[in-house]
């Protein structure tokens, strides 16, 4: 299939929700004790509440939405970090997006911009740099979000900024890794996982191979997955597939775009530019071993968090900030709530009264659900 129109066909659509049927009740799924399958990518949560494939797919398979997506999985200290630097004098902070409207402890990026604060945004480190190009007497900080997906784009952008001698140019670095979290996520016993639908975008980068360790060390399957309709129903069946023969592989259904050996480019400017922080706070998870990248020495002349002294680079350590009252972002994000479980979905936090992350991302399961939902969402 060469075409979008080709993975979005009914008649093939239905042929393999008749197969994820017979699959799902050779194995004895219900709804009473369902297969749970965790699709790690927020992009995919969205397909699958886009296409409503939650409710098309068996009773006996019960998607778990994971902690894949990279504004929602920043606790609120991190956020408190990014104002804090935005507020100073001089400085241009720059952001994607989907950053500006996440809740900080008092204020988001976005309150912070109406208050005076020269946020903006930008569609690439690429924007930044051009910034600090043209305004030389400003300190341009770029934030620095996202999995292994965005992080190649940063690191070549302070590979340029260095070739340049641009002084006044640097990346608040929330850059974070998906392997570590998916073992803290396994070796937690109250989260009963049958099987993964493995990111696709990420895995553009790095490949099948980092995953190994979920079927060798802990017996369950994972299929890297496109984002149609017909790549998420086929990889559902290759997972159930592997329960119903007694595998535990990591299998690459989005073979046209994810190389096995992932990017070497992509990779090679990861390793030049970043090395593993010791470790790094997830909102809903707390700190996990080697999950974050900081700048390795030679580049640290770009680390916001060094040259201003904010938060892992602050000397006196940093705090951490639990969510507001009442909200369950961290439970949500990780796969042990699903949002309408969540006391405050639709009542506190709303897209326009967000209380978390997870309501305001482009790829946050909260939104997922309030947008594609519906009337179907609210009765749950």
């Amino acid at each position: 299939m060469r075409y979008v129109e080709e993975f979005r066909d009914p008649t093939k659509a239905r042929a393999l929700l008749k197969a994820i049927a017979r699959s799902a009740e050779t194995l004895g799924a219900s709804r009473a004790a369902p297969i749970r399958i965790m699709e790690i990518c927020g992009g995919h949560t969205h397909s699958i509440f886009r296409y409503g494939l939650d409710k098309l797919v068996h009773e006996g398979i019960e998607f778990i939405h994971g902690p894949g997506c990279p504004v929602c999985v920043l606790p609120r200290s991190r956020v408190d970090e990014a104002v804090a630097l935005a507020e100073r004098p001089g400085v241009i902070f720059t952001t994607f997006g989907d950053a500006m409207r996440v809740p900080g402890t008092s204020r988001s990026l976005l309150q912070a911009k109406a208050q005076g604060a020269d946020v903006r945004t930008v569609y690439s480190p690429l924007d930044a740099l051009e910034l600090a190009r043209r305004h030389p007497d400003r300190e341009v900080i770029f934030f620095g979000l996202g999995f292994e997906t965005t992080t190649p784009s940063t690191a070549l952008s302070v590979q340029q900024a260095a070739s340049e001698g641009l002084t006044n140019f640097s990346v608040f670095v929330n850059h974070i890794t998906v392997p570590p979290p998916l073992k803290a996520l396994l070796e937690d016993p109250h989260m009963l996982l049958d099987g993964f639908v493995g990111p696709g975008h990420v895995s553009m980068v790095i490949g099948t191979h980092p995953y190994d360790f979920i079927a060798r060390d802990y017996g369950k399957p994972l299929v890297v997955a496109g984002f149609e309709p017909l790549d998420l129903l086929q990889s559902v069946l290759m997972v159930l597939k592997q329960i119903r023969d007694g595998r535990a592989e990591i299998e690459n259904q989005y073979a046209r775009v994810v190389p096995e050996h992932g990017n070497p480019v992509s990779l090679a400017a990861i390793e030049a530019v970043y090395e593993p922080r010791p470790s790094f706070e997830w909102r809903g998870l707390g700190e996990i071993d080697a999950s974050g990248l900081r700048m390795r020495e030679a580049f640290r002349a770009f680390d916001a968090e060094a040259r201003f002294q904010v938060g892992y680079g602050a000397p006196q350590g940093r705090a951490q900030v639990p969510d507001p009252e009442g909200c369950a972002c961290g439970q949500v994000m990780t796969g042990r709530m699903k949002p309408t479980a969540c006391p405050q979905f639709g009542r506190g936090c709303t897209p326009d009264t967000p209380l978390g992350a997870l309501m305001v991302s482009s790829e946050g399961a909260c939104a997922a659900y309030w947008t594609y939902g519906g009337a179907r969402v609210a009765a749950e």
